[in-house]
């Protein structure tokens, strides 16, 4: 069973990675923007589905590492938070689009929906950011490591797609607003890269 206080702290993180406007949420605000509500929560459903299919990757993927060998697990850990630091730090010096909310041509939200699978599920990055994170926060000592995964996995996209379903309807006023304070955006970088680079460093200090 899953204790408390990393149940804790994986809630805090990610409600701090979903309601800090990144890509998904640029680009459901943008999709909402441009043709409508419907199509921005259409946008947000897509990406919480390609974020399942991750956690399904990633949840058998890592179990059956954890299977084969518990070195094995902890190597993978490590390499997982040098990949988060490492994430951290592009997310800090990356420059932000000019204009995020626009440029979206206007679509139908089943067209929407479809776009935004593919995108999630085909994105590299996803795949990679799911194996280093998820693992951080499964304890083999807590039971059974598929059920921790798929708690996880299930409060990531939940809480993901709440957060863009919010966005999507009040897109109108964020795209403006977004427009007009670029610094937000500018600033939300480098918010996400210290809590990536702080997941890194979290589970060093932890193992020793």
């Amino acid at each position: 069973m899953i204790d408390l206080s990393t149940l804790i702290a994986y809630i805090a993180i990610v409600l701090g990675f979903v309601f800090i406007p990144g890509p998904a949420t640029l680009l459901t605000i943008a999709r909402a923007t441009s043709s409508g509500t419907r199509v921005g929560i259409a946008t947000g459903t897509g990406i919480a589905a390609g974020d399942v299919f991750h956690t399904v990757m990633a949840m058998i993927g890592i179990s059956a590492i954890i299977a084969t060998s518990a070195t094995l697990f902890s190597i993978v850990k490590y390499i997982g938070a040098a990949y988060l630091v490492y994430l951290g730090i592009r997310a800090i010096i990356e420059k932000a689009p000019a204009n995020p909310a626009a440029g979206a041509p206007a679509i139908s939200p089943r067209k929407a929906f479809r776009q935004a699978v593919l995108t999630e599920v085909l994105n590299p990055k996803t795949t990679l950011f799911f194996l280093a994170f998820l693992p951080q926060f499964v304890r083999p000592q807590n039971g059974s490591v598929m059920l921790q995964f798929m708690t996880f996995g299930v409060i990531f996209v939940l809480l993901g797609l709440f957060s863009t379903i919010v966005f999507a309807v009040s897109a109108g006023g964020l795209g403006k607003f977004l427009r007009r304070n670029p610094s937000v955006v500018k600033w939300q970088g480098k918010v996400v890269g210290g809590i990536y680079c702080a997941l890194g460093v979290r589970l060093v200090l932890q193992q020793r």
